[in-house]
């Protein structure tokens, strides 16, 4: 299990991207400073040409991988949403008890992430600050209804499933179970932006973690 886990890939929609940057060193190293960057200026002061001069590489040669700071905000964020639908399901498999499963799938979505070694590439606690703080910037746009026809955003939809699949496994009835899960999905960005930005409009604190509010949300709403 070890070394299947050390060769797992995270793979995004290919229509994303103009070239795979994880074919090559420089498209690697556009990825990484991207994520180092973005956090450090916030994605609308980034440019192609300031990540340029971090790699010491021409504007142009991004150019060759991306087509606009959008197109890579979406790469991160599906890159993001498909390294945590590999956390869900590695997690969960072997849980039987439903109810069990559900809180265990709500933990790996809703906690603060650390880094992951299996990918030296990419420092998942900083995308995890993107996320955060910039994520919604990769779908609200006038743009969203095509790019998710052409599947942009099939892993982000994916994951949401997969919560909604557990959650209907403890209350096959319940009529919201999608609802639910992309509230827990989404809300927990929002709550970890609220608790470190707006303190005064939340109850999550370090203590009282967004993770905790969402699994008292769902066994009240579910049991």
């Amino acid at each position: 299990m070890k070394d299947l886990l050390s060769t797992i890939k995270i793979s995004v929609p290919e229509k994303i991207f103009i070239k795979n940057p994880e074919t090559s060193d420089l498209g690697k190293r556009i990825i990484e400073n991207s994520i180092l960057l973005i956090n450090e200026i916030g994605f609308e002061n980034f440019t192609f040409k300031k990540l340029g001069v971090k790699i010491g590489s021409n504007e142009s040669s991004i150019y060759r991988y991306f087509e606009s700071k959008h197109k890579l905000l979406l790469y991160l964020s599906s890159w993001y949403w498909a390294w945590l639908e590999y956390q869900l399901v590695m997690e969960t498999f072997s849980i039987s008890n439903n109810e069990e499963k559900l809180e265990k799938a709500i933990i790996v979505i809703t906690r603060t992430v650390k880094e992951d070694s299996k990918f030296s590439h990419i420092n998942e606690t900083v995308l995890y600050k993107i996320m955060v703080s910039e994520s919604s910037k990769s779908f609200l746009t006038k743009e969203v209804d095509n790019e998710n026809k052409d599947g942009y955003f099939q892993i982000y939809k994916r994951l949401i499933t997969r919560l909604k699949e557990i959650i209907l496994a403890v209350k096959p009835n319940y009529t919201f179970a999608l609802s639910l899960a992309s509230t827990i999905l989404e809300g927990a960005l929002h709550q970890h932006y609220l608790k470190d930005h707006f303190p005064s409009i939340t109850n999550c604190t370090v203590d009282k973690t967004p993770t905790k509010f969402f699994i008292q949300l769902a066994k009240n709403t579910l049991l």
